[in-house]
């Protein structure tokens, strides 16, 4: 029989120190840029229809972000012109239409790509009915779940939706950078505490009342005192690193 009693499962030291502290959150930064550019360099040119570049006076060309025609099939409709000088009209959402496609072919024979039945009726649902509304998504998607961890909002949350499209990619038999981007982002999860600390979410999650507070530095005399008793005044610290718990 089951005991009622509730036991509380501490964290291991290292745990509390990686996941758990300022100190390691210079090491979450590299990784949440580094991730965050792949999602946004991947999702830039299928929003604004060309690559991203940080010279914005070469904006204007076709080339590159404003004006170029790589948001074709995804987020609008239009004529694109294919390496054979071909023209061919792509509506919106076509080009996840056609990954789909791609990849149920590729599941025929004794060693398919799709490796599960379910995925691939999936993948014909969104060939044949879905991808005029998952292409925006994608698109969209990929392009605010970079800027977040780029600028370190709600950076759980942007790496989990992030692991979702990766893992919906590598089902597809899509493997690239997935599997990189998968493992990193399953480590800013974990790390949801401290990996925006140098970002947004150093303002923005304890103002969304998360379920964990600043630990107070040992020594320091408590703010609250029981009813009836003087209240202490907090007396000058040394500066000390703060570590989340």
């Amino acid at each position: 029989m089951a005991s009622a009693t509730v036991v509380q499962f501490e964290e291991p030291r290292f745990a509390k120190w990686l996941f758990g502290s300022s100190r390691t959150a210079w090491f979450w930064l590299v990784a949440r840029l580094w991730l965050g550019w792949e999602w946004l360099h991947a999702g830039w040119g299928k929003v604004f229809g060309g690559n991203i570049t940080w010279k914005f006076w070469d904006w204007g060309k076709d080339t590159y972000s404003l004006t170029g025609g790589g948001n074709i099939g995804w987020i609008k409709s239009g004529t694109v012109v294919t390496s054979d000088g071909t023209e061919v009209f792509r509506g919106i959402g076509d080009s996840v239409a056609g990954f789909a496609a791609r990849a149920i072919d590729a599941s025929q024979g004794p060693h398919p790509d799709v490796a599960y039945s379910w995925y691939l009726n999936f993948l014909e649902f969104v060939r044949d009915d879905f991808h005029p509304i998952l292409g925006p998504m994608v698109a969209i998607g990929e392009f605010t779940i970079g800027l977040a961890l780029i600028l370190g909002a709600f950076t759980g949350v942007a790496a989990f939706l992030g692991a979702i499209l990766n893992f919906s990619f590598m089902f597809a038999g899509s493997s690239g950078a997935n599997p990189g981007m998968v493992l990193v982002s399953l480590f800013l999860v974990l790390a949801w505490r401290n990996a925006g600390w140098y970002g947004l979410d150093r303002y923005l999650l304890p103002k969304l009342g998360v379920p964990w507070e600043r630990k107070q530095p040992a020594g320091e005399p408590r703010l609250q005192a029981p009813a009836g008793e003087p209240r202490l005044q907090p007396q000058p610290q040394p500066e000390e690193d703060t570590d989340f718990g």
